[in-house]
C-alpha cells in the first residue's frame, strides 16, 4: 500500500481528490499540508498545518510515495504578480522538492493548458515555467494535467467564472479535431479522478494530459471498477 501527499486539498480539485485518495484501497496514509484544519476525520488522513513561508518546518514529517499538487490562485485573489508567482510556481517546486528529497517516486501536478515557459503572457508562462522545474526534480514519473475551463459547482461564488462555464458548455461540441479538443472544459472531479488513475497506470517518465487523454483515463476508472 502507498502513502500520498497531497498539496491544495481545501481547493476545488483538490479536494476532490482527497476523498478519492482517502476512499481508494491502494492508499493507507494520505497526508495533505494545509493553513488550517480541513476539519475532516478519516482513519487514513494526516494534516499537517503549514505553507510556503513555513514548508521547512515540516521537513522529516513528509512520509510519501506520490505527491499531488493541486495548488493555484486566481488574479481576483492575488493581483500582485510577485504573490501570485510564489503561490503557483515556487509553492509547488519547492513541495515537489522536498516530498523527492523525502523519497517520494511520482509526481502529479495540475497546470494549465497553453502552459509554456517562453510564453509573453505572464499566466501561461508561470504554469509553464512550474513544469519545466518540476520534471528538471527527475521523479521516476511526472504526470502534468493541463485542464482548459474547469466546470463543476464550487464552494465559493465566483459570478464570472459561473457564466464563462455556462458558454463552454455550449461551445464544447464544437471543439473537435486534435488541436481544438484540447480546449473543451472539463469537470474538476474528472481532473481529480484522472490524477489518481495516471498514479496507478502511467508508465511514461513525463506524460502530459489534456483533455482527451484525461478523458481516456476515466474510462481507465470505469472499466477497472466493472
Amino acid at each position: 500500500m502507498k502513502k500520498a501527499i497531497l498539496f491544495g486539498a481545501s481547493g476545488f480539485i483538490g479536494s476532490c481528490l482527497l476523498h478519492d485518495l482517502l476512499e481508494n484501497k491502494d492508499y493507507e496514509q494520505v497526508s495533505v499540508v494545509v493553513r488550517k484544519t480541513l476539519g475532516l476525520k478519516h482513519p487514513k488522513l494526516k494534516e499537517l498545518t503549514g505553507d510556503y513561508h513555513t514548508l521547512n518546518v515540516l521537513k522529516g514529517k513528509i512520509e510519501a510515495d506520490e505527491i499531488f499538487l493541486a495548488l493555484g490562485t486566481t488574479r481576483a485573489k492575488t493581483p500582485d504578480s510577485g504573490q501570485y508567482y510564489e503561490i503557483d510556481h515556487d509553492y509547488p517546486v519547492a513541495a515537489a522538492k522536498m516530498a523527492r528529497e523525502a523519497g517520494a517516486g511520482s509526481v502529479f501536478v495540475v497546470t494549465a493548458v497553453g502552459a509554456n515557459a517562453n510564453s509573453g503572457i505572464f499566466y501561461t508562462r508561470t504554469k509553464g515555467e512550474t513544469e519545466r522545474d518540476i520534471i528538471a526534480l527527475n521523479f521516476e514519473r511526472t504526470g502534468i494535467f493541463r485542464p482548459s475551463m474547469i466546470m463543476g459547482e464550487r464552494k465559493e461564488s465566483r459570478r464570472f467564472e459561473k457564466i464563462l462555464i455556462k458558454v463552454w458548455g455550449f461551445i464544447n461540441p464544437l471543439l473537435i479535431g486534435n488541436s481544438l479538443k484540447k480546449y473543451r472544459g472539463i469537470v474538476g472531479q474528472d481532473v481529480a479522478t484522472a490524477m489518481m488513475n495516471a498514479a496507478k497506470n502511467q508508465k511514461e517518465k513525463v506524460k502530459i494530459f489534456h483533455w482527451e487523454e484525461m478523458t481516456g483515463l476515466l474510462k481507465v476508472d470505469r472499466v477497472g471498477s466493472s
